[in-house]
């Protein structure tokens, strides 16, 4: 069945695509939580009178996710957790702890599910954890879990720093 899409729907498209789903979907989900619309040869018409608007939207969702990745893109945030031996966590950081953390700590607003897709860390340590911000706008975050952003500098200094050391011991 043909719909009309009148919101984004996850791995379906955007506002105003004309996209082909089944026909319980469309009926039982689709149609009374007004998310689409059915593909009739009027709604199409009203559609293509509607396209200019749709596609202002369309560049101001994507400008407001540019500049949302600007401001995360490669920026740090900490998330406190018990730590038991060897790094590994009790429970978890969720999604959810790490929305949290960037709203706090970068005064950013991000939604829960669009934070990692479902990973959950479970180790201590600096973390790269993608943030979806729209469509195919993505941007990374770096998540100190149990540590701060000094301890790990140093980590990464210290590591160079013993490799020479060996090196010169075995020649």
């Amino acid at each position: 069945m043909k719909v009309i899409l009148l919101g984004e729907l996850r791995g379906k498209g955007g506002e105003g695509d004309i996209v082909d789903v089944a026909q319980g979907f469309a009926e039982n989900f689709l149609f009374p939580n007004k998310i689409a619309q059915p593909a009739t040869p009027g709604n199409i018409k009203q559609l293509e009178e509607r396209r200019h608007n749709i596609e202002k939207r369309e560049a101001e969702r994507i400008a407001a996710a540019e500049a949302t990745k600007a401001a995360l893109d490669g920026k740090s945030v900490t998330v406190d957790a018990k730590i038991g031996e060897e790094g590994q966590l009790f429970g978890s950081v969720t999604p959810a702890q790490i929305a949290d953390a960037i709203k706090a700590q970068l005064g950013v607003e991000v939604d829960r599910k669009r934070v990692g897709r479902g990973n959950n860390l479970k180790t201590s340590g600096k973390h790269a954890v993608e943030v979806n911000l729209y469509r195919e706008i993505t941007a990374v975050v770096n998540v100190l879990v149990g540590v701060t952003e000094e301890e790990t500098v140093e980590e990464e200094v210290e590591a160079p720093a013993e490799t020479e050391e060996t090196a010169e011991v075995e020649e």
